[in-house]
C-alpha cells in the first residue's frame, strides 16, 4: 500500500540528483590541471597517481561508516557532514601551491564523494515514488558520471581562456557545493526505521542478496578502473604520447567520456541487467584494445578519445546494472550499506591500479606501463563478460517484494 505521505512524482528525485551531480563534478574538476601543476611545482607520475589515489582513499574511509549510519539514522546526517566536506575541498584546491595541497584537497573530496555515493545517491532513490524505483536508480547513476564529467569540462575550458583557471573553477565549485548543501537540508527525507545499535561491521550486502550485488561489482570495478586511469595518466598519455598539453582537450575527453556514461544508460535503460553487464564488459575489453593500439600502432588522440568513450560505457552500464540490482532487491533499510559495499569492491583497484602504472611508468617508461595496465583491465574483462554470459541467466529485472515498512516521510532537522 502506498504511503499517504510519500512525495508524488519524481521532483525530489531530481533535485536529490542535483546534488550528486555538484560533489562528482568537484570529484574531477582537476584533471585538466595536473599537468599544469606538475610542470609548475615538478612532482613524477608515480607522485601524480598517488594525489589522484587520496580521493579514492577518502572516499573508501568515508564508505565503511557511510552506509551503515545513513541506513542507521537517516541519509540527512551523513549527506550534510559530507557537502560540507566538499566546500572546505574547493576551498583547498582554491589556494593550493604544492602537491600536499593537492593530496589532501582530494582527500576530502573523496570523503565527501564517499557521503554522497551511499547516502545521496540512496535519497535519490528513496525520493522517487515505489512504482519508479528503476527510474529513481537511472537518475542516480546518470547524476554521478554527468557530474564526474562537468566537472573536467568547466576546468578545461576556464583554462584554454585565463591563466587563473584554478581559482576561478574551485571558487565556482565551493559556490555549487554550499548550495548543495541548503537543497540537503530541505529536501524531505525519510526517516529511518528504528534499528536495535550494533557494533561497526565492514559494510555488506544482505546475505540473501550477495550475489546480486556481486555481479554489479564484476562489472562496475574495470569499467571504473578504465575511467580512472583516463583521469590521472590521461592528461599524461594526451602530453607525453601523443604530442597535446592542451587542459581543454584533457577536459573535453574526461567530459566526453562520461557524458558517453550517462547517455548509455538512457539509451540502453530498457535492457536487462544481465545485458548491461555483459556490454559493461565487452565495451571495457574494446576500450584497452584501442588504449594498447594508441601507445604502439597509432599515436592519434582521436583513437584514444574513442578508447575513453568506450570506458565510459563501460563504467555507465557497470554502475546502473548494479544500482538497478540493489535498489530492485535490496529493503531501504539496507541500500545505502549495499551502495557502499558496492563501491568499496569498485573502488579499490580503481586507485590501486592507475598507482601502478604511474610508479611503474616512473621505472620503465609510460608506453610499456600502458600496455601492462591494457593487459590486465582487459583480461578482466574478458573473464567478467565470459562469467556474466555463463552464470547469470537468472538475474532478475523485477522488484523484490518487501515486508512492509512503517516509514515516517521526513526527517527532523535538528
Amino acid at each position: 500500500m502506498q504511503n499517504a505521505n510519500k512525495p508524488l512524482g519524481l521532483g525530489n528525485s531530481i533535485a536529490a540528483a542535483t546534488i550528486v551531480v555538484a560533489v562528482f563534478a568537484l570529484s574531477n574538476a582537476a584533471t585538466p590541471l595536473y599537468v599544469r601543476w606538475q610542470a609548475d611545482w615538478g612532482f613524477s607520475s608515480g607522485t601524480l597517481t598517488v594525489v589522484f589515489a587520496a580521493y579514492i582513499a577518502g572516499l573508501i574511509f568515508a564508505l565503511l561508516f557511510a552506509g551503515r549510519i545513513a541506513d542507521q539514522r537517516g541519509r540527512r546526517v551523513v549527506l550534510l557532514p559530507g557537502l560540507a566536506l566538499a566546500v572546505i575541498s574547493s576551498l583547498l584546491f582554491l589556494s593550493a601551491h604544492g602537491a600536499l595541497w593537492l593530496l589532501v584537497a582530494r582527500l576530502l573530496a573523496g570523503a565527501s564523494v564517499g557521503a554522497t555515493v551511499t547516502a545521496g545517491m540512496a535519497a535519490v532513490v528513496d525520493l522517487a515514488p515505489e512504482q519508479h524505483k528503476r527510474t529513481g536508480s537511472l537518475f542516480a547513476s546518470a547524476a554521478m558520471v554527468l557530474g564526474a564529467g562537468l566537472g573536467p569540462l568547466l576546468s578545461g575550458l576556464i583554462a584554454r581562456v585565463t591563466g587563473e583557471a584554478q581559482g576561478i573553477v574551485f571558487g565556482i565549485l565551493a559556490l555549487t557545493s554550499a548550495a548543495a548543501f541548503i537543497t540537503a537540508w530541505r529536501l524531505p527525507l525519510p526517516r529511518p526505521v528504528p534499528q536495535a545499535s550494533s557494533r561497526w561491521s565492514f559494510p555488506v550486502p544482505p546475505r540473501e542478496r550477495r550475489r546480486e550485488v556481486a555481479w554489479g561489482i564484476a562489472t562496475f570495478a574495470p569499467g571504473i578502473t578504465a575511467t580512472s586511469f583516463v583521469l590521472s595518466l590521461g592528461p599524461s598519455v594526451l602530453s607525453d604520447q601523443l604530442g597535446t598539453s592542451d587542459a581543454l582537450l584533457a577536459g573535453a575527453t574526461a567530459c566526453a567520456m562520461f557524458l558517453a556514461a550517462t547517455g548509455i544508460q538512457f539509451a540502453l535503460g530498457r535492457l536487462s541487467p544481465r545485458s548491461h553487464l555483459l556490454i559493461s564488459s565487452l565495451a571495457v575489453v574494446a576500450s584497452m584494445v584501442l588504449l594498447a593500439a594508441t601507445m604502439t600502432l597509432w599515436a592519434s588522440p582521436a583513437l584514444f578519445v574513442v578508447s575513453a568513450l568506450l570506458a565510459g560505457v563501460a563504467q555507465g552500464l557497470g554502475q546502473f546494472a548494479g544500482l538497478t540490482l540493489i535498489a530492485i532487491n535490496v529493503p531501504a533499510r539496507r541500500r545505502a550499506e549495499s551502495n557502499a559495499a558496492l563501491n568499496i569492491a569498485a573502488y579499490v583497484p580503481a586507485a590501486a591500479l592507475p598507482i601502478a602504472t604511474g610508479f611503474l611508468s616512473d621505472a620503465v617508461g609510460l608506453p610499456l606501463a600502458v600496455l601492462a595496465f591494457t593487459l590486465v583491465l582487459g583480461t578482466t574483462g574478458i573473464i567478467a563478460a565470459t562469467t556474466v554470459r555463463l552464470s547469470s541467466r537468472n538475474l532478475s529485472n523485477e522488484n523484490h517484494e518487501f515486508p512492509a515498512e512503517k516509514v515516517p516521510s521526513k526527517e527532523t532537522k535538528a
